[in-house]
């Protein structure tokens, strides 16, 4: 007979919807991701409100880079539930279409539903809201690869994991062009001296604990960030543009390294600017993830425009 001694044991769907309640992502869970409710290839989670994901304090509206974060992850948990067993998964592609701002000081929740799966990919459609589902502040499309790689998050020792998580608490910088903006300043983004955006390794970063990996919906929300950042600069605006739709390809994993940027713009409209960045590691004729998207212009004197 042969050996199945190394083989890991079957287990049960609503023990594995246990596992990912207490197993998720390094950043999932400091920021207080939660796994709410769950059925078959359904994952309904949600994420308090906390005054650093604020994107713009002005305005007390939350930073799309932390929709982006939740919607990555619900989108995974949605994967793992509707698989047979627990292998590694990772998102190939994931678009995000912002639809409204959320209510400041309100929870953000989402619903994500893995629709089709094939040997080795899995379809995903996900909405984020505040009241109700009927009502959304984004929706998401994502694919993700099965069996990505050897480990398994629910079962597998972490490498990188907190005794004590970390504090939500962005760095003080009211001079830099991230000092409206908490949640990017939490990440740790930053300006270099060559006006780059470059995102530093912190292992809170983590999205799979076991290799380790960066977060997926980390480096997007990186890649937004930058983009708004260098458009900002460039086309020399008044008021930071406003993301309306991104698509990222996640193109290599996101190792335990500083992350930098370079962004250029595509198209630029009375509007709407399309533009284009990559997030790249050690070399940068190696990105490990690319983003396209359009932002609308946006005027600061117009009330209106500023609270869109």
């Amino acid at each position: 007979m042969p050996d199945t001694s190394s083989e890991p044991r079957a287990i049960s769907f609503d023990e594995k919807a246990r596992m990912l309640q207490l197993r998720r992502s390094i950043h999932g869970a400091i920021i207080g991701l939660k796994l709410d409710r769950f059925a078959p290839a359904q994952a309904w989670s949600s994420l308090p409100y906390h005054p650093v994901f604020v994107g713009d304090t002005r305005t007390g509206v939350i930073h799309g880079g932390v929709v982006t974060a939740m919607l990555d992850e619900s989108c995974g948990m949605a994967v793992q539930l509707a698989l047979p067993d627990t292998p590694a998964i990772a998102t190939l592609d994931l678009r995000i279409d912002y639809l409204r701002p959320a209510t400041p000081g309100q929870a953000i929740r989402a619903h994500a539903h893995c629709y089709h799966l094939t040997r080795s990919i899995a379809f995903v459609r996900a909405t984020a809201y505040q009241d109700s589902e009927a009502d959304p502040i984004a929706s998401a499309t994502a694919m993700f690869m099965i069996g990505a790689n050897h480990t398994d998050m629910l079962r597998q020792t972490p490498k990188v994991h907190f005794d004590t998580p970390p504090p939500l608490v962005a760095p003080e910088d009211p001079d830099g062009p991230l000092g409206i903006s908490p949640y990017p300043r939490f990440l740790g983004i930053r300006v270099n001296a060559d006006a780059q955006p470059v995102m530093p390794y912190d292992p809170k970063l983590v999205g799979n604990p076991i290799l380790p990996a960066l977060h997926g919906g980390v480096i997007g929300a990186f890649l937004e960030t930058a983009a708004i950042v260098s458009v900002h600069r460039e086309i020399g605006l008044a008021t930071a543009p406003k993301p309306i739709g991104l698509t990222v390809n996640y193109l290599r994993s996101g190792r335990p390294l500083d992350t930098y940027a370079k962004v250029s713009i595509v198209k630029q409209g009375r509007r709407v600017v399309a533009f284009e960045a990559q997030a790249y590691q050690a070399d940068p004729a190696k990105p490990i993830a690319s983003c396209y998207g359009h932002f609308k212009l946006r005027a600061a004197t117009s009330r209106d425009d500023a609270r869109a």
